[in-house]
């Protein structure tokens, strides 16, 4: 039974087998992408980007950034490039109706079946999605920094990756996230899009947002779960390293915070553009196509700065029909510490406003810096532990990203040979 996703759209996987794949790469030009494209390359061919079957074209582009929609009308908010140099048009001799084999870590990885060469206007794309065309924006600083052509077409994999400990259990396609909910039995899937470890007050996001998920499930299917969908992609200096994101999220499970009946981690690869209100609604479109049926939203959702208001978010998504994006969004304000209640809250909920600690987060990152363990209605211990743990481990003597991580950690995935 056909899967269906976002748009509408069945959910089809754009994989070769390994005998065909040798065979449609023969006489190939190579060219080789940077780790954003291989990204997307996996997002593109497992589903993760359905209805998109390649990178766009220019009327795709244009819809998405004028009017929040692809052509045919569907909603979607970030596009999604794969850009190149004129040179390199003019070295490869690339023409409309190519076919070209894209390489990373120099070994195949997908066929581009390119329909169409364009440009655009980088500044307009700039204002349109992110809502200014300012370079300190790191969006902006991104997509500014894209080569001057565009190639619009279909991808096809052409070797799987090889994801890498201690990713690999984490790594769970839409096709394939489906049959886990099915086999849990959930009714009510809600998701926790994050870039972060979790303190407790991302606890209580997410217990607060099954809380009311669950509030809404006919009493004959009671089973309602929560998935962490950490974000893997491009890191800066500062953030948190990806192995102590992905496992500490999963320790919330494992010390009983959660259990295995209402949660569950993955993560999806993407290279975080910070559009704010524009990319929550990109996060619904892909987390459709993975079967969830609702989806959190806090504050300053996938903001950066002072560019958007804390709940610009929540507004832009209120707008939306449900008959376009289906998808359940789940509104919270800032949980936060009260002390006279001695316990986690959210705003509005008690009248102690003078006395609550809210969880900054160059707050917590001092915390974990100082090494000292800190309040457990603070920071779960198992968790703090983990954190420090993945420091010593895969982030050479730091939670945080460093020089010496970014060049040396182990990658996410590999691509190797093709297989016979």
């Amino acid at each position: 039974m056909a899967e269906i996703g976002h748009g509408g759209r069945e959910i089809v996987e754009r994989i070769l087998a390994p005998a065909e794949a040798k065979k449609k790469i023969k006489g190939l030009k190579a060219i080789p992408i940077r780790s954003q494209l291989a990204n997307e390359v996996i997002d593109l061919a497992y589903g993760w980007f359905t209805p998109l079957q390649g990178f766009m074209g220019k009327a795709d582009a244009d819809g998405v950034c004028r009017n929040m929609a692809l052509a045919d009308g569907t909603v979607w908010s970030i596009p999604i490039l794969f850009d190149i140099t004129e040179a390199e048009i003019s070295d490869y001799g690339i023409k409309d109706g190519d076919s070209v084999l894209l390489t990373y870590m120099d070994n195949p990885m997908a066929i581009f079946d390119i329909e169409e060469i364009w440009d655009y206007d980088m500044q307009d794309m700039c204002q349109c999605v992110y809502g200014t065309a300012e370079d300190k924006h790191p969006g902006v600083a991104r997509t500014c920094g894209y080569k001057e052509k565009f190639l619009g077409g279909k991808i096809t994999l052409v070797n799987r990756p090889k994801i890498n400990p201690p990713y690999d259990p984490y790594f769970i396609p839409p096709l394939e996230m489906r049959k886990k909910f099915k086999e849990k039995g959930w009714s009510a899937i809600v998701v926790h899009q994050t870039r972060n470890v979790p303190h407790t007050g991302h606890e209580w996001l997410m217990k607060g947002a099954w809380a009311q998920a669950y509030g809404g499930l006919p009493i004959e299917k009671p089973l309602c779960g929560v998935l962490v969908n950490a974000i893997i992609g491009a890191k800066r200096k500062g953030d948190y390293i990806d192995e102590a994101i992905i496992l500490c999220q999963d320790e919330l499970r494992k010390s009983g915070y959660f259990g295995d009946h209402n949660h569950l981690t993955s993560l999806t690869f993407w290279d975080m553009r910070y559009a704010g209100p524009k990319e929550a609604v990109f996060h619904a479109c892909i987390r459709v196509n993975l079967g969830l049926t609702h989806h959190m939203y806090g504050r300053d959702h996938a903001g950066v700065g002072d560019y958007y208001d804390p709940y610009d978010a929540h507004r832009l998504l209120q707008g939306i029909p449900r008959e376009k994006l289906k998808i359940t969004p789940v509104y919270s304000m800032n949980w936060l510490y009260c002390p006279h209640c001695a316990e986690i809250t959210s705003e509005g909920l008690c009248n102690h406003k003078k006395e609550w600690q809210k969880f900054s987060g160059t707050l917590i990152r001092s915390i974990v810096q100082d090494g000292v363990k800190p309040p457990r209605l603070i920071f779960r211990p198992e968790v703090f532990d983990l954190v420090m743990e993945c420091g010593e481990k895969y982030g050479f003597g730091s939670p945080f990203v460093t020089d010496q991580y970014l060049e040396n950690r182990t990658p996410v995935f590999s691509i190797g040979p093709l297989s016979a």
